[in-house]
């Protein structure tokens, strides 16, 4: 039987010839995420993406499939317990949104700072006006709680900002572009220090509310919070407890337990929060560097049987 690839995400005619030329041996199909094949994905060793409803076809006892390449960094919302079982390898999307994502915090950092989110809702209603109380980057402490590829650019970034940095891991382990590296156990702690504490973390049974009543009480009083992980790490009606009560002086979302954030939600219409729907990660460049990952993977695959980068760790949930 021909070693099948199959691509349930769009990609252009040159992506595709990249994967072609890193898969020797391998037919390619461009398939189609909305409306999948299943017959096509039937004889698949490798799939790129995931679709609703291909589970029991790609995952039946004597199905080829090998290996998934995630389309996404969060992998929260793939069956991890049915991939452990059927022992198929799981690589996720993790280092795409370094760039992006980085981008957009600095984007809420730079709003709270110079207070731009005030400067264009009065511009809405032809008010001038500034109260004085525009602040800056230089000398602030950013605690990056998350420390991988989009903690680590944004870092690097903090650095071009003169700010201090400080970062929370699992493990602790000292990283170029932070000052001080805590780990999770310590969490209270480093986020005391914090005038901006920015939450990359993934959904795990661990990082679940991690963020909560307790946590949000340790935090320097008109600090802000800036959420560009995943919603259910954090313990969404705490947070809105410490925005009322000026523990934080604002929150920059991206994420939220429930998405769409429900039109009659609180949070909508608190002035000193910013939100943005799920889309930080969002950029034209993603799908080169999906590409990216998948053929540097093709190798090590091709010579191993085992992809090098981003490899899941079902036990751990990331």
């Amino acid at each position: 039987m021909t070693k099948s690839i199959v691509c349930l995400q769009p990609l252009t005619p040159e992506q595709q010839d990249r994967i072609k030329a890193a898969a020797p041996g391998y037919t390619f199909t461009q398939g189609d995420g909305k409306n999948p094949d299943l017959q096509l994905l039937a004889n698949a060793e490798i799939v790129i993406g995931w679709a609703k409803g291909i589970a029991d076809t790609l995952l039946r006892p004597n199905s080829p499939l090998r290996w998934v390449q995630s389309w996404s960094a969060g992998i929260e919302k793939l069956p991890l317990e049915r991939f452990k079982e059927r022992g198929v390898l799981l690589t996720s999307g993790s280092g795409v949104h370094a760039e992006p994502i980085s981008a957009v915090i600095f984007g809420f950092m730079l709003l709270f700072t110079r207070n731009l989110h005030t400067a264009v809702r009065n511009q809405m209603n032809r008010y001038w006006n500034s109260d004085g109380s525009e602040s800056e980057l230089f000398g602030k402490t950013a605690v990056i709680v998350g420390t991988g590829a989009i903690g680590s650019e944004t870092a690097r970034i903090a650095k071009a900002f003169r700010m201090k940095t400080i970062g929370v891991s699992r493990s602790g382990k000292p990283l170029a572009d932070f000052d001080q590296v805590y780990t999770t156990d310590h969490l209270p702690e480093a986020v005391s220090q914090g005038d901006f504490i920015i939450n990359i973390l993934p959904i795990t049974d661990e990082t679940k509310h991690l963020f909560n009543t307790a946590i949000f009480s340790a935090f320097k009083q008109s600090s802000y919070y800036i959420n560009v992980g995943r919603g259910a790490t954090t313990d969404t009606e705490a947070l809105i407890d410490v925005l009322n009560n000026g523990q934080l002086r604002g929150a920059g979302l991206d994420v939220f337990e429930t998405e769409p954030l429900p039109q009659d939600h609180p949070l909508w219409t608190m002035e000193q929060v910013v939100i943005t729907p799920h889309s930080a990660g969002v950029t034209d460049q993603y799908a080169n560097r999906i590409v990216n990952i998948f053929t540097e993977n093709m190798n090590s695959y091709l010579s191993t049987g085992t992809p090098s980068l981003n490899l899941v760790d079902y036990d751990r949930q990331y």
